[in-house]
């Protein structure tokens, strides 16, 4: 049974989340993405609540956990900070795993890379390191072309048009990539009851959602002279030194497959397992076969 509870942190946020599991035992945490919420790892959390405690946030900005006005609040670092003071606030760790999504990998990969001694593992699902994620922003036409919606999301009137016509433009996210097409592998999961959940956490508001993207220096260049063409990483910021499974859904249109190239020069110790046929919303649309993989990443 899934629980909910609020975790008052010591900097004066505070997120909402949704457990399973007995206090005391392994943790599992679980970062979801944009423009999703703590609800879509719900099956997760029950597959894996008899072993471990599973607890699931909702970032900063979404739903009901704090969402601060100001659009620097939403840069990793202190996103991270968020997610140090949380797994504290859980027992102090190592975490057994942290499993996370979209934006929710892009603060787990920093995470993992600054603060190695917090987990035991990571597994990422279709989130781009961002060490090859710049160098695509910077080299690669597709993926420019691919990323664009970021540059829409960072419009002062974003939220006003994402939320028009019952958030027809969020609609749309899902369904271009199968989400009521029944007949594909995993497809047909955008019933009425999970409209009804994305409702639900898009009606507390849109703006940190979308402060995510105005924050990051990482988005597709506007110009010859765009600031993410100067952007470079030190190695100490993006090598991942902790065993990591990585979860590919190979018909991600955001997220082309040149992204996982190369990714093993920054995560050495590293299972990639490539889902031919899967999108970007690959936790809804295949969710016992995240959870058999994250099994075998836990047991190894």
């Amino acid at each position: 049974m899934i629980e909910t509870f609020e975790a008052v942190l010591p900097h004066g946020v505070t997120l909402s989340c949704r457990a399973t599991g007995r206090a005391g035992a392994p943790v599992l945490l679980f970062l979801h993405g944009f423009p999703e919420a703590a609800f879509v790892w719900d099956e997760l959390l029950e597959h894996f609540g008899s072993r471990y405690r599973c607890v699931a946030p909702n970032l900063r900005g979404f739903g009901p956990s704090s969402a601060p006005a100001e659009v620097e609040a939403y840069r990793v670092k202190h996103l991270a900070t968020d997610l140090e003071a949380l797994i504290h606030r859980l027992g102090g760790g190592p975490l057994a795993a942290l499993v996370a999504h979209d934006w929710g990998g892009a603060v787990a990969w920093t995470f993992a890379a600054l603060h190695p001694e917090m987990l035991q593992r990571l597994v990422i699902i279709n989130s781009p390191h961002p060490a090859t994620f710049l160098r695509e922003l910077q080299h690669s036409a597709p993926q420019q072309a691919a990323s664009a919606y970021m540059n829409f999301l960072c419009r002062p009137d974003a939220e006003r048009l994402l939320a028009e016509n019952d958030y027809a433009r969020l609609w749309a996210l899902f369904t271009n990539m199968g989400a009521l097409d029944s007949k594909r592998v995993g497809g047909g999961w955008l019933t009425d009851r999970v409209r009804d959940q994305y409702r639900a956490i898009w009606r507390y508001g849109l703006t940190g959602g979308c402060n995510y993207y105005r924050a990051s220096p990482l988005r597709p260049p506007t110009a010859p002279d765009s600031a993410v063409m100067t952007i470079a990483f030190s190695p100490e910021y993006v090598t991942v030194n902790v065993p990591t499974l990585v979860i590919w859904a190979e018909d991600d249109l955001a997220l082309p497959l040149p992204l996982i190239d190369g990714l093993a020069e920054f995560v050495p110790a590293m299972r990639l397992v490539r889902v031919p046929g899967a999108t970007h919303w690959i936790v809804h649309e295949r969710p016992q076969f995240v959870a058999a993989e994250i099994e075998r990443h836990l047991a190894a």
